[in-house]
């Protein structure tokens, strides 16, 4: 078992801690990017904007533990996203969003807290046609079993399969585990890792600290157990192959980011409606931690 140490940013309101990529390991199937985001609160005044930027050959897949947040993009689509739901907007040839806040918690006290990934789509999709979807909490397969409630966030587990439609095999499920409760991992996808959102985990018995990703050994049933109220998040999959990431654009093409930022630094990318703000392209010389959202 391989245990990765995030990457921390103190954002002011809020702490985001960046699994993947990371110097040891740059992917875990086809996630490329993992971001757990908070937990924080916002006191009235205070929200969370994060303006239009772009991306391109990958998937953005938003899911919230707590809180509220308002997606725009330029294929027009606006949705706000509740705990427990999930938010995928395939980026393909190229797409522009902005995550914000909604109104009506600008005023109030507001808690954020989420996992923000993106996963690199096939060779073959990479120059997609961009779209995005949204799924209630209601929609995905949840159930309980040995002191565990389980939510199968993307992909197939076991008999159950998630309608998130993603892009090749993937495996992502938000665990919630009561004390002495059990779940077993087998090994149905290539590539698995599990991130510790809480303390009181244990993976085959051992104990990885809170806020740690452990990248789980190959063709090996896993066991994850509690010894207190805690959770976790599982991802994997089918690897697509090697991928290089910088700001917001990931491809299997260096030469296809490179028109990315020629792009964005022209105004060549669609807009989306409504906004007129948006994230400059960074200077090269800057090391880029990227979007947010």
């Amino acid at each position: 078992m391989e245990l990765l140490s995030p990457e921390i940013k103190d954002l002011g309101d809020f702490t985001a801690r960046r699994s993947l990529p990371s110097e040891v390991r740059t992917t875990v199937g086809p996630f490329i990017f993992f971001d757990h985001l908070g937990p924080a609160t916002f006191p009235p005044g205070k929200a969370v904007d994060v303006r239009p930027h772009p991306h391109i050959n990958l998937a953005t897949v938003t899911y919230l533990f707590e809180g509220r947040l308002m997606h725009r993009d330029s294929v027009g689509s606006v949705q706000e996203i509740q705990p427990g739901a999930v938010n995928w907007m395939n980026a393909g040839r190229g797409i522009v969003h902005s995550e914000r806040s909604p109104e009506d918690t600008r005023d109030t006290t507001a808690t954020l807290h989420a996992i923000q990934t993106w996963v690199a789509l096939p060779d073959d999709q990479e120059e997609s046609d961009p779209w995005f979807r949204h799924y209630a909490a209601d929609e995905l397969p949840t159930w309980e079993s040995q002191g565990a409630t389980v939510k199968l966030i993307a992909g197939s587990f076991r008999d159950r399969t998630s309608p998130v439609q993603a892009a090749s095999p993937i495996l992502y499920l938000d665990v919630q585990l009561a004390p002495g409760g059990t779940f077993t991992l087998p090994p149905e996808v290539p590539e698995r890792a599990v991130y510790s959102v809480t303390d009181g985990l244990l993976l085959d018995g051992q104990a990885p600290p809170q806020h740690r990703m452990a990248v789980l050994p190959a063709d090996q049933t896993v066991t994850i157990a509690a010894t207190a109220a805690s959770r976790c998040v599982v991802i994997g999959g089918e690897s697509v192959g090697p991928r290089q990431k910088w700001w917001n654009f990931v491809s299997s093409r260096p030469e296809r980011i490179e028109k990315a930022k020629e792009d964005w630094k022209m105004g060549k990318f669609p807009v989306v409606p409504g906004e007129t703000a948006f994230i400059p392209l960074p200077d090269d010389s800057v090391e880029t931690y990227g979007p947010l959202m």
